[in-house]
């Protein structure tokens, strides 16, 4: 009997994902292949919370699409242990889906396969869905009431980016022998010579009565770096070197600068994706806590910035942006149907233009402050201004003519030379060879040693285990140098004409869909436009990666792009 095999490790586990797949997978076979079962399918997602339903799993899904296809190559999926497989309530809103199309699920804990009429079998599923939701919570609970301890009485670093104005020094061996065996050790965070000297003076303007926006403007006019810039390794996503009014009053509410380390400033708090569909889980979402819940260190833990006076003043006076409390910052819904957000940008500096409202006409605009435009040498008003109805029927014409069947054939025949050119030219790029080869090479040697070792005695279980995480290492470098050697293909004809049925009724469709729906499908597809205030157009392109899942991406210069007049 052939089976597909399904696993998951997440960071909540602190395991390593190779040694846990391996240990997941032994067990999973150790469990069919008595009954002559072999695994010819695996499935094993990394990285992800146990509390992710399914769907949104990306090796999960695979699976269920899998089990749905009628050419699936196996008859039955195994587990190696259904707390990491299901969580909560998962296994009855999954299971059926097994039922429905006739594939088995055998799991350790019932001995075999489940039966779906088996009320003991359902019971002991629910059981441990109920268990692995336990456990989740209670390594919160451990988690957080340890960060509070170290917090609280040894006002420990915990981690994460050290405030500006600060940098890491060595602060000892860590206190736990096994952590301390492996070279980790302590930190703590020391006055940074260059920036200190700024957030000193950033308190000190405010307190005298000097405004946010205006201290952000004399630090960069008198040059110097803003965070990001100062941090450039930490931020290479980010080239300005103009201070933020953000930037500013994120300093002035930072507690740290008092010398006591604070925790709980934040927390992560889930919430349903959709309160009419409970079944798509929850998503998280990042809030702030009220300062009455933060945790302050009894004592100092590193040297003051400024005092705790300062620092009280500076809180009296700032405005809070949003509102703040227990339940966070409330969700902002906009009642507005903004068809291109996020895919219209500013000819001028490149930024994505924001929508906005204006007696109830839909804008999009690009806002530059002076320091902005000083700093990146352009030529931009503070304004500019673009109205979404007079771009929004030349756009659908623009797809229609480029995606509808008269043209579409054509488009993306070129599309596909194009596309497979720069796949070829990547693939020459990057080589990989090697490097897999010699990890093939170095887990046959890995192998042999083991085998020796238990010739020569050692355990065999623990043997076993060394020799199962080896193999599964080779067999993924093996299947990668496959798929590493096979140059890329262009996109067949039989693909072509899939995707010029799916979009030849293209504009009829967009005609019809609602705005949500429009705005979704302009994103999907890949529509990205440029709007250059100097000529009045607007340059649209679509650039997408993935139409019907076929690669369709094509470089600048292979195609003319096509202008939309707007006003």
């Amino acid at each position: 009997m052939r089976f597909a095999f399904y696993g998951r490790v997440s960071t909540e586990d602190q395991q390593d994902p190779q040694a846990s797949k391996a240990w997941q997978l032994s067990r999973a076979r150790s469990l069919i292949e008595p009954a002559g079962g072999e695994v010819v399918a695996e499935f094993f997602d990394i990285g992800l919370s146990r509390s992710l339903p399914w769907k949104r799993r990306p090796e999960a899904l695979r699976l269920l699409d899998a089990i749905k296809g009628p050419d699936r190559d196996f008859a039955a999926v195994v587990i190696g242990e259904p707390q990491r497989a299901f969580y909560g309530s998962q296994f009855g809103m999954t299971f059926p889906v097994f039922v429905h199309y006739g594939v088995g699920l055998w799991v350790p804990e019932v001995g075999g396969a489940i039966d779906p009429g088996s009320d003991a079998h359902d019971l002991v599923m629910a059981l441990y869905g109920g268990m692995s939701k336990g456990e989740r919570n209670r390594i919160k609970i451990r988690v957080r009431s340890a960060m509070k301890a170290q917090t609280e009485l040894e006002g420990r670093y915990l981690g994460g980016r050290p405030p500006y104005g600060y940098r890491l020094a060595d602060a000892g061996p860590h206190p736990n022998p096994a952590k301390a065996a492996e070279g980790k050790r302590l930190h703590k965070l020391d006055p940074d010579p260059v920036t200190a000297p700024v957030v000193r003076r950033i308190f000190s303007e405010y307190l005298a009565g000097r405004g946010i926006t205006s201290i952000a403007r004399g630090l960069t006019h008198d040059g110097i770096a803003c965070p990001s810039a100062y941090d450039r390794a930490r931020n290479p996503h980010r080239n300005t070197q103009a201070w933020e009014t953000t930037a500013v009053r994120a300093i002035l509410q930072n507690p740290r600068y008092t010398g006591h380390q604070v925790w709980n400033r934040a927390r992560t708090d889930e919430v349903l994706l959709d309160v009419e569909d409970v079944a798509l889980g929850h998503e998280s979402r990042h809030r702030w806590n009220d300062p009455s819940q933060w945790v302050w260190s009894q004592t100092e833990s590193h040297t003051p910035l400024i005092s705790r006076d300062v620092y009280e003043r500076a809180q009296q006076t700032v405005k809070a942006r949003g509102t703040v409390g227990d339940a966070g910052k409330a969700r902002r819904r906009s009642r507005h149907p903004y068809l291109f957000r996020g895919l219209l940008r500013c000819g001028l500096c490149g930024r994505v233009m924001d929508g906005s409202v204006n007696h109830g006409r839909i804008y999009y605009r690009c806002k530059a402050t002076r320091d902005y435009v000083r700093q990146h040498g352009i030529e931009h008003p503070p304004v500019l201004y673009l109205r979404q109805e007079s771009i929004a029927e030349p756009v659908d014409q623009f797809l229609s003519e480029e995606l509808g069947r008269s043209r579409l054939t054509e488009t993306l025949h070129r599309i596909a030379d194009a596309s497979h050119r720069a796949a070829l030219a990547e693939h020459h790029q990057t080589d990989d060879v090697p490097t897999l080869q010699n990890t093939i090479d170095d887990c046959d040697t890995k192998i042999a040693r083991y085998r020796a070792t238990l010739d020569a005695g050692g355990d065999p279980a623990l043997v076993a285990s060394w020799i199962t995480e080896t193999t599964a290492i080779k067999k993924a470098a093996q299947a990668r140098l496959g798929l590493t050697e096979a140059p890329p293909e262009r996109m067949s004809e039989e693909q072509i004409a899939a995707i010029v049925a799916a979009l030849g009724g293209l504009l009829g469709v967009l005609r019809k869909a609602s705005e949500h729906d429009r705005a979704e499908i302009y994103s999907r597809i890949g529509l990205e436009m440029t709007y250059r205030p100097g000529t009045q157009t607007v340059l649209a392109e679509v650039r997408s990666k993935e139409i019907d899942r076929v690669p369709v991406w094509c470089p600048r210069g292979d195609l003319n792009p096509h202008a939309l007049y707007g006003h």
